[in-house]
This record gives C-alpha cells, structure tokens and sequence, in this order.
C-alpha cells in the first residue's frame, strides 16, 4: 500500500521560502508521476507542480513558475517543493500526490501540510 507523509510547512512572512517534503513508502510502480497540489480555503484543489519518475520531467501552474521548484531523491524516495518568494496567495494546504498505471488509475494523497504566508 503505498504512503504519502508530507513535511515542511509552516508559517512565513511575505518574501520567504520554504520546503515541502514528501516521503513515499510501498511504491512498487516501475513509472509514476508525483506531484503536488494545494486547496487555500474556500478555493478547489490546484495543480502546483508535478514531475515523471522516468526522466524528471517538470511541469508548474503559470502562478508558481520560477518561484517553485519540483525534484526528486528517487534514492530517499522523496519528492521536495522548493518555495521561494512566497506570497500571500499561497497560503494553502498543500498535498502530495501520486498518480501510477497505464491509464493513471492507481491515485494516491497524503495528509497535506499547512503552509501560511503572512505577516
């Protein structure tokens, strides 16, 4: 069964980074995509960024380019969410997300991790 446990949230002024963790366990998909998302209250979950196993393709919302940045540690089986410049408006739960088979049928959350921006 696969696990998602998200880490590295926080609260940080305007201007700030931050980041994100995501440690999966029980993989045993040979190519998946992980991504993650983020739900601000009283908004839908959006798409923040996402990356291919194979390859390490990356793809950001237009509201993150060059500010965030996706990667991987196949090795640690971790996916990180470097945030830089961080504004009000991202302000959000952020989730960890994996997405695996031939037809993306196999989806899978973590708990999310609270990330606010404020002064």
């Amino acid at each position: 069964q696969v696990q998602l446990v998200e880490s590295g949230g926080g609260l940080v002024q305007p201007g700030g980074s931050l980041r994100l963790s995501c440690l999966a366990s029980g993989i045993t998909f040979s190519t998946y995509i992980m991504s993650w998302y983020r739900q601000a209250p009283g908004k839908e979950r959006e798409l923040v960024a996402k990356v291919t196993s194979a390859g390490g393709m990356t793809h950001y919302a237009d509201s993150v380019k060059g500010r965030f940045t996706i990667s991987q540690d196949n090795a640690k089986s971790t996916v990180y969410l470097q945030m830089n410049s961080l504004k009000p408006e991202d302000t959000a739960v952020y989730y960890c997300n994996l997405e695996a088979g031939d037809w993306f049928e196999y989806d899978y959350w973590g708990q999310g991790t609270q990330v606010t921006v404020s002064s």
